[in-house]
């Protein structure tokens, strides 16, 4: 690895949670990142009511402030991790809609998620609900041309809850949060790699 891919801090992006602070899936992204902050990449977070967005019309050109920065974030980033409770099977509305507004990089030329490794996070009440959140989002990373990476997380919250230091009660759990942390920034370190030996 060269000195300057050494140097270099990658952008890794996080959207989740609810309008609820605080909420598992929000404390789960949080675990992540600060992960990857650790290792040495910057990281910028969209929770909340961050994702309190329009709904997503590819007729209507104006943005809003919030999704203007959600979008800006995106084109910029060299990774993205994701988390989303799950609601009736799937994915929240809310998420689902933030990640719509991805269609505005659709000529970028970096269209969407390309080259960019994608950790998915699911937070449901049962081991059900959990599985197809998270198969949901690694399908939605699949189509964003993202590369899902090969640890996803899924948080059961009926028998793992968050302790007031932000941690998870299961220390599995934060082992695996941060493996996909790790994941994500390895894969943005290995891309920015290739870019440089490209241009050399």
């Amino acid at each position: 690895m060269t000195t300057e891919n050494k140097d270099y801090q990658p952008l890794i992006v996080g959207i989740g949670g609810t309008t609820r602070d605080g909420s598992s899936s929000e404390r789960a992204l949080r675990i992540s990142l600060d992960a990857a902050e650790a290792l040495g990449a910057r990281t910028k977070i969209f929770s909340g009511s961050d994702l309190i967005l329009p709904m997503y019309d590819p007729a209507v050109l104006e943005r809003s402030l919030n999704a203007s920065e959600l979008v800006a974030a995106l084109r910029a980033c060299d990774g993205v991790i994701i988390t989303s409770p799950g609601y009736h099977g799937s994915i929240s509305g809310m998420v689902k809609n933030a990640l719509d507004y991805t269609e505005d990089m659709n000529k970028d030329p970096r269209v969407y998620f390309d080259g960019r490794a994608v950790g998915c996070i699911a937070c449901a009440y049962g081991w059900q609900a959990t599985g197809s959140t998270l198969n949901t989002l690694r399908s939605i990373a699949h189509a964003l041309r993202g590369w899902p990476t090969p640890m996803g997380v899924a948080i059961n919250s009926a028998e793992s809850g968050f302790g007031e230091d932000g941690l998870c009660t299961d220390e599995k759990v934060n082992e695996m949060l941060r493996l996909l942390a790790k994941q994500v920034y390895d894969f943005a370190m290995m891309s920015n790699l290739a870019r440089q030996q490209g241009a050399a």
